[in-house]
């Protein structure tokens, strides 16, 4: 398990319907190390805080091996890593991981927190609208790290778990529970235990538990 590419960028205007748009989602990768931060990584932004970086999403982690996934449904398109404005393409890693989980990497220690929910950035980054639905109907959708410790990180540090969460929840469980499992009572109650999980999913949950 290990960073493959570590990618960042600062928010640009763009045009979207004619007006400008401030995203942060064009991503490109860096050499050396770069000091993990907080709330992100040095000479990355994000543009819209209200939906984007904070504390629980201080660094968006997208595996390279959906690359190959997408290169086979998108063949007119140019992949290259951060291209779907992750800050690490990871080696290794997948949804499967559990949301709570810690790893070191680098001198930094990261906590597993949550799956990334698309909007309409991603269409923009990929020129097509219906990248959005896509990204969630593959459930390749990646997921963020908080910063437990900060330290420096580069292409090719491996990741260490140092800490694994019980009860399990995966990524993407939680994924699921958004698009296509509402209903699954038992993965609800285990979802809103898990203290890890960011207040706005578990309290989202609540609520479908409470129409049950």
């Amino acid at each position: 398990m290990k960073i493959i590419s570590l990618n960042v960028g600062r928010p640009k205007l763009v045009a979207r319907h004619g007006e400008p748009v401030s995203t942060a989602i064009f991503k490109e990768p860096v050499a050396g190390r770069v000091r993990l931060r907080a709330l992100n990584l040095d000479g990355d932004r994000q543009a819209d805080l209200s939906v984007h970086g904070g504390p629980s999403k201080a660094v968006y982690v997208y595996p390279a091996e959906h690359y190959a996934y997408w290169r086979e449904q998108l063949p007119e398109m140019d992949l290259p890593w951060g291209m779907f404005g992750e800050n690490f393409t990871t080696e290794g890693l997948n949804e499967d991981v559990n949301v709570g989980d810690r790893c070191r990497v680098g001198s930094a220690v990261v906590m597993v927190t949550e799956p990334r929910m698309p909007c309409y950035k991603l269409g923009i980054r990929f020129g097509r609208v219906d990248i959005i639905k896509k990204f969630l109907q593959s459930g390749r959708t990646g997921f963020y790290l908080a910063v437990i410790q900060e330290g420096e990180v580069g292409a090719g540090d491996e990741f260490e778990l140092s800490e694994k969460n019980e009860p399990s929840v995966r990524v993407s469980d939680v994924t699921r529970l958004y698009t296509s499992e509402r209903h699954n009572e038992e993965l609800l109650r285990r979802a809103i235990k898990v203290a890890a999980l960011p207040e706005g999913w578990r309290g989202y949950f609540q609520e479908q538990l409470d129409r049950l």
